[in-house]
C-alpha cells in the first residue's frame, strides 16, 4: 500500500514538474528562430564542420577533438588520426582543410616514412585540385625523396609538370616511375601524352621563331624602303651647334635622321591603330591624319598610297557630302589648303593638293611623327586660317 502512495506522491511530482513547462519556459530551449542554429553545434547534426573550433561555442566538437588529438598518445597516432581527418575532408572536397590536417601531422614529426609519403602525397592531391600546381609539385618531389618508387607520388608529380609544361620533367618523373613499375597503364598513358605535348610544344615554338624571323624581314625591308626613299622618321632633337640655320646644317640634319632610321620612329599604332606598310606592289601604304583646327576636328586614312594625291581623298572626304560640323557649308576641295608644320623651325610649308604624298614625305623639312604623317587643313579667304598662322613662317614645298 505504502508503494502505491509513493507511486501517486512520484506521479504527482511529474505533474507538477510538467505544468512548470506552461507557465516557465526552459532558459536553453530552442525557439522557432535559432533551432537550426542550434541543431548546428551539435556535432550529429553539424552539415558543415567550422573552420575554427571555439570551445566556448562548440563545446562538444572541441571535447571529441580532445579525445581525437590526445597528448598522451604518440606522435604516429596523432599523424595518422590528422591523415584520417584529412582524408574526410577531401572527400567532402574541403580540400583547404584537408591541407591543413595533412600539414599538421607532418608538423608532427612522427618518424614513420610511409605515414610522411602518404601525408605528402595526399597533400599534393588537394593542392593539385585547388590548382596550386607548384605546390603540389613540391609535396610530390617531396614524398619521392622519402620513397622514390611511390607510384602515387609518381603520378602526381608528371601531372603537376605536365600542368605546369614542364614535358621533358614530365617525362623524366615518367622514365624514373616506370624503373619501378614498369607496365602500370597510368604512368604509360601519361609519359605518351607528356611526349605529345613536348612534340607540339617545340613545333609551336618553331613556327613562332620562324613568324618571328619573317617579321623581323618584313620589317627591315620597310625600313630599307623608307631610307631609299629619303623619308625621314621624327627623332629626338639634338642642341643646335652656333645657333646655326643654313642649308648645310639642314642637310645634314636631314641625313642624320636617315641614318638613325629605326623601328621606334614607327611605333604609331598606339595612336591610330595602323601602321604603314608595303603593297604587293612595292608602294608604301601610310597612315594619314588630317587636322582641321577651326573646328578641333580630324580625318584619319589607314592606307594612303604614297603615289596618291591629296585632292583624292579631298574629293571624297568633302565631295557632295560635307561633313555635319562643317555648319557654314565652305569644306570644298577647291577651296582647302593644307599645310604641313616643323616643329623645330615653328614653320607652315603649303602643300599643293595636285602633289603626290610621296614628294611631300620626301621634303626636307618634314619628319614623319609616330609613324603618322599628319596635315593642316584650313580653307581660303577666311579670317581663322590668317589668325592661326599669325606670327609663323609660311612657306611653298
Amino acid at each position: 500500500m505504502a508503494s502505491t502512495e509513493g507511486q501517486y506522491e512520484s506521479d504527482d511530482g511529474m505533474d507538477e514538474f510538467m505544468d512548470k513547462f506552461k507557465t516557465q519556459r526552459y532558459k536553453n530551449a530552442f525557439t522557432e528562430n535559432n533551432w537550426e542554429e542550434e541543431f548546428d553545434k551539435v556535432p550529429m547534426f553539424m552539415k558543415k564542420a567550422p573552420e575554427e573550433i571555439d570551445p566556448q561555442k562548440y563545446p562538444e566538437l572541441a571535447c571529441l577533438q580532445a579525445i581525437i588529438h590526445d597528448e598522451d598518445r604518440t606522435p604516429e597516432e596523432i599523424a595518422k588520426s590528422l591523415k584520417d581527418e584529412g582524408n574526410a575532408f577531401f572527400k567532402e572536397k574541403s580540400y583547404e582543410k584537408a591541407i591543413l590536417c595533412y600539414t599538421a601531422g607532418l608538423k608532427k614529426k612522427c618518424g614513420d616514412q610511409e605515414v610522411d609519403t602518404v601525408l605528402l602525397t595526399n597533400r599534393a592531391a588537394a593542392h593539385f585540385h585547388l590548382g596550386n600546381m607548384r605546390s603540389a609539385l613540391n609535396d610530390a618531389a617531396a614524398a619521392r625523396k622519402i620513397n622514390p618508387d611511390h607510384l602515387k607520388a609518381l603520378i602526381r608529380g608528371v601531372q603537376c609538370c605536365t600542368a605546369l609544361r614542364l614535358f621533358e620533367e614530365a617525362i623524366q618523373w615518367c622514365d624514373e616511375g616506370l624503373k619501378a613499375h614498369p607496365t602500370d597503364k597510368k604512368l604509360l598513358e601519361l609519359r605518351a601524352a607528356a611526349d605529345k605535348q613536348k612534340r607540339a610544344k617545340e613545333r609551336d615554338a618553331r613556327k613562332a621563331k620562324a613568324k618571328e624571323k619573317k617579321l623581323h624581314g618584313e620589317k627591315e625591308a620597310l625600313l630599307a624602303a623608307i631610307k631609299a626613299r629619303g623619308i625621314k622618321l621624327l627623332q629626338p632633337v639634338k642642341p643646335a651647334q652656333g645657333g646655326s640655320d643654313s642649308e648645310e646644317d639642314e642637310a645634314e640634319g636631314s641625313s642624320a635622321a636617315i641614318s638613325e632610321l629605326s623601328l621606334d620612329g614607327l611605333s604609331c599604332k598606339e595612336v591610330t591603330g595602323a601602321q604603314v606598310f608595303q603593297d604587293e606592289r612595292g608602294s608604301l601604304q601610310w597612315p594619314v591624319l588630317f587636322l582641321y583646327p577651326e573646328h578641333q576636328q580630324t580625318d584619319f586614312i589607314s592606307a594612303f598610297c604614297e603615289n596618291s594625291c591629296f585632292i583624292d581623298h579631298l574629293a571624297v572626304m568633302f565631295g557632295e557630302e560635307l561633313p555635319p560640323w562643317d555648319t557654314d557649308r565652305k569644306y570644298h576641295p577647291q577651296n582647302l589648303q593644307l599645310y604641313f608644320e616643323d616643329e623645330h623651325k615653328e614653320t607652315f610649308y603649303h602643300v599643293n593638293p595636285e602633289t603626290p604624298l610621296l614628294k611631300v614625305l620626301q621634303h626636307k623639312r618634314f619628319f614623319v611623327k609616330a609613324g603618322t604623317p599628319s596635315f593642316i587643313v584650313l580653307v581660303k579667304g577666311f579670317s581663322f586660317w590668317e589668325q592661326f598662322l599669325t606670327g609663323r613662317k609660311v612657306r611653298g614645298l
